[in-house]
């Protein structure tokens, strides 16, 4: 792989924000022989994405070395020197050596082999795909709930074919227990019962959800108490264009009864 050195270093020192920092004692590696004493060297390092650079101090200003985290496995290791909570870098790759870290405690060892676990691009991809994964699983549950929702309020409120003979019927338009229109308050911008059946007809609740911009087929925008309410009140304004066609009649029906 080759690096442009002075753009690698530029995006060690810019401002973007790291993934994590810290105190890491080292023994070799590309760039940082080993000491002689064995006691390994202690570095600050960052992690920007799949890249782990090391400074010889928090304000060094120029990287010691550079591992990019792709293809490799963080695993627990031995250091050489007892009391040291190490971990290794190891690649897949033939003849690449691995590169022996150790933290302060066992807290920062624990969060630096998550980090660095996290920050290959082939990590990213499996999260990816999982929550790919997840997405359409929610999407086919929710389209399944909002089909077997919208099929039951459409069964309680199906209208029904008229029958002359049926109980409970006005004007050849059944009065179903589940769409009765008592019960429900009238609310005060109501159609006066003077208009023609035909006319409200025409305007129905399909009408009356289409005017105010929403579906009257589509289960996100109606639940079951509101189609209640609209089918109730188009059963009711049809019950008193009965009556008030009822109470016309009955003078005509007086007049003729008169010798």
């Amino acid at each position: 792989m080759k690096l442009n050195e002075r753009s690698v270093a530029h995006y060690a020192l810019s401002d973007s924000p790291a993934d994590h920092t810290g105190f890491l004692r080292t023994w070799g590696g590309a760039g940082m022989p080993p000491t002689p004493s064995g006691a390994g060297r202690r570095c600050w390092f960052v992690l920007k994405g799949n890249l782990l650079f090391s400074f010889e101090s928090r304000e060094g200003r120029a990287p010691l070395s550079l591992v990019v985290l792709e293809g490799c496995t963080v695993e627990l290791a031995e250091a050489p020197v007892p009391e040291e909570f190490a971990f290794a870098i190891r690649f897949d790759a033939p003849g690449v050596r691995p590169h022996l870290l150790a933290a302060d405690g066992p807290a920062a060892q624990e969060a630096w082999v998550k980090a660095l676990s996290r920050a290959s691009f082939g990590y990213m991809r499996l999260v990816v795909r999982e929550l790919e994964s997840q997405l359409r699983e929610a999407r086919h549950s929710l389209d399944l709930h909002r089909r077997s929702s919208w099929k039951a309020v459409s069964s309680r409120c199906k209208p029904q074919a008229p029958d002359r003979w049926s109980p409970g019927l006005e004007n050849g338009h059944s009065l179903s227990r589940d769409c009765s229109p008592m019960g429900l308050v009238e609310e005060g911008g109501s159609r006066s019962a003077g208009r023609g059946l035909a006319e409200w007809e025409l305007q129905g609740p399909a009408s009356l959800l289409l005017g105010r911009g929403q579906s009257p087929v589509s289960p996100e925008t109606s639940c079951f108490s509101t189609l209640h309410e609209w089918y109730g009140r188009e059963i009711m304004e049809l019950r008193r264009a009965w009556l008030q066609r009822a109470q016309e009649n009955q003078p005509e029906c007086k007049d003729q009864d008169r010798p």
